[in-house]
């Protein structure tokens, strides 16, 4: 029997204590209630929050997760530069998945593991429509065409990433806005995927269809192998180099 992927939701964990409206919608905050149908899903979940102690990642906690979910939002700035050179090297050098989630696209994690600088249109809360470009791909099983999303906040292009190696889905606004919303990457060894629903007052994650691209994406991102005994080092010329 295969063991099942591990998978670390982190959270600011901030809004649900401090936002009356994040707080009714996600009571036990939104990393816990991703963790409930990851779980059901098959997943053995981690939950880990900014405050926590060493920030939710402690080496015992980052080295064993196969697949980082990350969602930040207002303190992308206290995130600890040794810990995001330490998740960085988690994905390119031994091959751990990385989920960033909506305002994650500013977090320090992606910017650094993909090379961006996060910088986006942004807007109020919209009426979405999320369409999906590629239904052959992992991600996309048993996601439909398109299907709505009654309220998010609205995120539009221009996006100031680099050109994703697969794109599987982009989001429609009802003010007319069209954004990139479904994002792969593969970073050395490792795959990442940006997914934009998920504000921290809408439901988003309560909808059936984001529950099955993350369930979906988890999957796809999860290492095929233990990388981590394989022995890869930083070139030894890197420093005279930079």
């Amino acid at each position: 029997m295969e063991s099942p992927i591990r998978v670390t939701i982190w959270n600011e964990y901030r809004h649900e204590k401090t936002d009356a409206e994040a707080r009714r919608v996600y009571p036990q905050g939104l990393h816990s209630f991703i963790g409930e149908f990851l779980a059901k899903a098959g997943y053995e979940i981690t939950l880990a929050a900014l405050d926590d102690p060493e920030q939710g990642l402690p080496e015992a906690v980052l080295n064993r997760t196969d697949v980082l979910i990350w969602w930040g939002h207002t303190a992308h700035a206290e995130v600890s530069d040794t810990l995001v050179e330490k998740i960085k090297n988690r994905v390119y050098a031994q091959g751990m998945g990385f989920l960033a989630l909506h305002s994650a696209h500013a977090s320090k994690p992606f910017c650094a593991i993909v090379g961006t600088s996060g910088r986006l249109l942004w807007g109020d809360g919209q009426k979405e429509i999320v369409w999906n470009l590629a239904p052959a791909h992992p991600i996309a099983k048993g996601v439909p065409e398109h299907f709505v999303l009654p309220e998010e906040e609205m995120y539009g292009e221009p996006f100031l990433i680099p050109q994703p190696d697969a794109l599987v889905f982009a989001s429609w606004f009802e003010h007319g806005n069209l954004f990139r919303s479904g994002c792969c990457f593969q970073r050395g060894l490792g795959k990442v995927f940006y997914f934009q629903p998920g504000h921290e007052t809408c439901r988003s994650f309560y909808d059936e269809n984001v529950q099955k691209i993350l369930i979906n994406a988890v999957k796809w991102s999860a290492p095929q192998e233990d990388f981590s005994k394989r022995g890869f080092e930083a070139c030894p010329y890197r420093e005279k180099l930079l």
